[in-house]
């Protein structure tokens, strides 16, 4: 039974920066997984990924592209050891991507409400995630986003994206008739 996510992945070169300040702060985790923004957790599925692919490019339809603005840091503490930068433009189009997604073969309980971000330090003790907190309280960076992926993953080399699902053009890329 595979176990796989959806997210939207950070460009370059904010992802390898993401990722690499994550393991500095000793998260041993991000080797494995790529900087991203989640629409739908890690989520065990039957066989089904010919289904799940045909309702993620169904999804994809309705949705166009969307610019996302990552500034400054936020936390989920106490209730989860989580430190993250969090999106200040974005936010309602992430939402409705992740609801779109979010349905059919993928209509999937979540253990918290959404709250779109992009993880810099998870399940680690206080200090480092105070440092992280504090030394990505200045981050800042625009991207748009034009797609998300579909991640399967696998025990030895981790998430690994399977397919890339186009989002529509955004409206100011819509071809003008004259």
């Amino acid at each position: 039974m595979p176990t796989i996510g959806v997210a939207v992945a950070i460009p370059e070169p904010w992802a390898t920066e993401l990722q690499d300040y994550r393991t500095s702060v000793g998260d041993t985790t991000a080797a494995m997984i790529p900087t991203h923004i989640t629409l739908v957790p890690p989520t065990d599925v039957d066989d089904g990924l010919a289904e799940i692919e045909e309702h993620l490019e169904a999804a994809s339809q309705g949705i166009r592209a969307f610019p996302v603005h990552l500034r400054g840091t936020g936390t989920f503490r106490p209730v989860s050891p989580v430190v993250f930068v969090t999106l200040v433009e974005g936010i309602s189009q992430c939402e409705q991507l992740a609801d779109a997604v979010r349905r059919g073969p993928l209509a999937v309980e979540l253990e918290f409400p959404y709250h779109p971000h992009v993880t810099v330090a998870h399940h680690l003790d206080d200090g480092p995630l105070d440092r992280a907190f504090d030394e990505l309280a200045d981050f800042e960076c625009r991207f748009q986003v034009d797609g998300f992926h579909l991640y399967v993953h696998d025990p030895e080399l981790g998430w690994q994206p399977t397919r890339e699902f186009p989002l529509q053009p955004a409206e100011d890329d819509q071809p003008t008739n004259q």
